[in-house]
């Protein structure tokens, strides 16, 4: 079977537009994060990662902050539970091990917090509210962290 999406690395610079509008789709639109909230003024810091259909419509992205960070994950509705997610999230945290980053984490909303458990992510701490939506942080080491350490998490 030929897959129906492939990621690839972003350059904000040339694909900020079609990361915006899925970002907007998602976050604004969808779950009602204030506009001012969603452009926080770093993306040109982050590396990006986008997942396009055959005929190269961004339909998922997200990104990795320089503190190891992931955020931003946002998948478009019609294209959800076929893997666009996953595939965004390991090609992010192939990112951070490429980079020599020990361990990544993330704010997931709560009802996502399954799908980050079953990329190794753990949560810590107490749930929060940002933009008015309740997230948890998660952790998870990367791979070369991850030789010889037990999996206690579940």
């Amino acid at each position: 079977m030929i897959p129906s999406f492939h990621v690839r690395l972003a350059d904000w610079g040339r694909d900020h537009g079609e990361l915006r509008a899925v970002r907007e789709a998602v976050f604004v639109h969808e779950q009602s994060v204030p506009f001012e909230l969603e452009w926080d003024g770093i993306d040109a810091d982050c590396v990006h990662v986008l997942a396009e259909d055959v005929q190269g419509t961004v339909i998922g992205t997200g990104r990795l902050l320089p503190d190891a960070h992931i955020g931003r994950m946002a998948v478009l509705a019609g294209w959800r539970g076929r893997g666009v997610g996953s595939a965004l999230l390991r090609a992010l945290i192939a990112i951070a091990e490429e980079r020599g980053m020990r361990e990544v984490v993330l704010n997931a909303q709560l009802q996502a917090m399954e799908f980050y458990r079953r990329h190794g992510f753990v949560a810590e701490g107490e749930p929060f509210l940002d933009a008015g939506i309740a997230h948890q942080r998660m952790r998870r080491l990367c791979s070369e962290d991850r030789h010889g350490v037990g999996n206690d998490a579940g």
